[in-house]
């Protein structure tokens, strides 16, 4: 035996231990992933209840407390083991709380928790097993069925707890060139809108926490909020006359909360690096699309479930073949 022959050393059979994948593992349990995402929604939560007073609180709490009652009602009916500390049905709560108004009606948030914890999720065989955001199938859900609701917005009371009920548009729903809206109001969040959308500060913190915390790549993302600011931007520089800015379409509405919030969902959203830019990159087209040529002026939330229908085929095309995998000869069954 040569001395390079005998410097291999061979794996003793008795060590190893035979597994299904994942075979790399780190110390983050759901509840630990769930609770970190949790806090990186607050302090968009808070500059909602500090623009819009104790309406906003109110709906975060119906939202959340409906959600997590859901759950345990629906573990409690099936027999199943109790699940709300993980913090899914939390953040659930937040998140559909976060797409609403101040000033929707408390049966409003009710509604919209059923359509999030039964409908989207549990039905579906909970947390793991739901193809489409639950947060996003509630808020879409209520906008088509409750349309004059879900499109009536409170104006920002900072400071003041007592919300006013006098209501206005949103950045996206005025019209080009009126000069109501001004960055920096974008930016803080005194503008009309969602409770968890309006300030752009708020959730840039929080985007912050999540890479900070690991919980999400930069993927998905940033092919979102790139492809929406490019097509904007041509479409701007074409017709400025007919459409906001690429900035303004970036700050305004929900795109900052989808891409970093809800885009990433782990559990409906692609596996794959590849996979995590085609999805983002799918988002920022159909988004721009419904906000440029829609009677929607909107469109993150379809734009969203749409491309979470589309994740199993995406991961299906983006995943790596297994090692020592050789295609089979054409004719010859796989």
């Amino acid at each position: 035996m040569s001395e390079t022959e005998s410097s291999i050393q061979m794996p003793d059979p008795a060590q190893l231990m035979v597994s299904n994948s994942p075979h790399i593992r780190d110390n983050q349990n759901i509840p630990k992933i769930m609770f970190g995402v949790v806090l990186a929604l607050l302090p968009a939560c808070l500059a909602g209840i500090w623009f819009f007073g104790f309406a906003a609180l109110k709906v975060l709490l119906l939202t959340t407390v409906s959600c997590v009652a859901l759950e345990e009602g629906w573990n409690k009916l099936n027999k199943k083991a109790s699940t709300w500390k993980d913090g899914s049905a939390i953040i659930t709560g937040l998140l559909l709380g976060m797409n609403l108004n101040a000033g929707v009606p408390w049966w409003v948030c009710v509604l919209g928790a059923v359509l999030a914890i039964i409908l989207a999720k549990q039905l579906f065989g909970g947390l793991g097993y739901n193809p489409f955001n639950p947060a996003l199938v509630a808020r879409v859900g209520l906008l088509i069925g409750l349309p004059e609701i879900m499109t009536t917005w409170n104006v920002p009371t900072a400071g003041k707890m007592m919300a006013d009920t006098v209501t206005a548009a949103t950045p996206l729903g005025e019209g080009v060139k009126t000069g109501v809206f001004a960055m920096g109001d974008l930016f803080t969040g005194n503008i009309g809108g969602c409770i968890g959308e309006t300030s752009v500060v708020a959730l840039l913190i929080g985007a912050a926490l999540l890479f900070a915390f690991k919980l999400i790549q930069w993927q998905i993302p940033v092919a979102y909020i790139g492809s929406v600011f490019v097509i904007t931007g041509v479409a701007y520089l074409i017709h400025p006359e007919t459409t906001h800015s690429p900035v303004y379409h970036v700050l305004s509405g929900g795109l900052l909360l989808g891409a970093f919030f809800m885009a990433t969902d782990m559990v409906t959203s692609p596996m794959t690096k590849k996979g995590m830019l085609i999805f983002g990159l799918g988002c920022g087209i159909m988004t721009s699309a419904i906000r440029l040529w829609g009677a929607y002026p909107e469109g993150v939330s379809f734009s969203i479930l749409f491309m979470n229908a589309l994740t199993p085929l995406i991961d299906r095309s983006t995943i790596s073949k297994p090692f020592g995998y050789v295609a089979p000869a054409k004719g010859e069954a796989e």
